[in-house]
């Protein structure tokens, strides 16, 4: 018992398996919204702030129209390519983790049974449960491995496997946020040359920011607000040192 709690109570331990099931379960996006949403909207906020980097500057140094429209075509392919690859690669390192913690709590169950049933005794007691009730609750959850797994999971570890989606399933949504903003903001270029791209581009920024403090019941205003505050730093900062040539 000693090697496995390491000379700590059972509740210690659990609280501790519990803050590693939280970083398990983190990433970038975060752990509360769903992958493809985050993915989404970060895709569309960073590609609308690029899109209206490259207008300010390609707008200062002049860039013929032909080349232009070749750069910027080749710029955002590579960009679509790149966002979605990633989102796919973080989403099988989530799942990577997910399957080491599901393999090493699945090991501790067929191999430290007692030391288990203390930790699910633990848990139990610290919800209220007591007497009878305790002993019934945990002899029910013992006699199942698999229910024991999937309460271990997500008792002692703090997992909602629920969470985890498809790893493609966050590309596509990495997807359709690039190409959101690349469709918004050439809608504004077109119809409105001089300005719409960086219309546009808050637009989509201010869109996305807001959906993600609704969806994770953030308030809406300062989201919103400091998306819109950081991507017009990046802008300004792109137009002042485009002047130097």
């Amino acid at each position: 018992m000693g090697s496995h709690f390491k000379g700590k109570p059972p509740l210690t331990h659990v609280i501790e398996a519990r803050r590693k099931g939280k970083l398990a379960a983190s990433e970038i996006h975060g752990t509360e919204l769903p992958g493809h949403y985050s993915a989404a909207a970060d895709s569309a906020k960073e590609t609308a702030v690029l899109l209206v980097v490259l207008s300010i500057l390609l707008t200062e140094w002049k860039v013929p129209v032909l080349e232009l429209h070749r750069f910027v075509l080749i710029l955002l392919t590579a960009w679509l390519v790149w966002k979605v690859g990633r989102s796919a690669v973080l989403g099988w390192m989530r799942l990577e983790r997910l399957h080491r913690l599901i393999e090493e709590e699945r090991w501790e169950i067929e191999h430290h049974r007692p030391q288990e049933k203390e930790e699910l005794t633990a848990l139990y007691k610290a919800k209220g449960f007591s007497g009878q009730m305790l002993e019934e609750v945990v002899e029910v959850l013992m006699a199942d491995d698999n229910r024991l797994l999937q309460v271990m999971l997500e008792e002692e570890l703090g997992l909602s496997l629920e969470t985890y989606e498809h790893p493609l399933k966050q590309a596509t949504g990495a997807g359709v946020g690039v190409l959101t903003a690349i469709g918004a903001t050439a809608v504004g270029f077109f119809y409105l040359p001089s300005w719409g791209t960086l219309l546009c581009a808050g637009v989509v920024i201010a869109l996305a920011a807001g959906a993600v403090a609704h969806l994770e019941k953030n308030r809406l205003t300062p989201a919103i607000v400091w998306n819109l505050a950081i991507g017009a730093l990046a802008a300004g900062f792109a137009y002042f040192l485009g002047q130097f040539q």
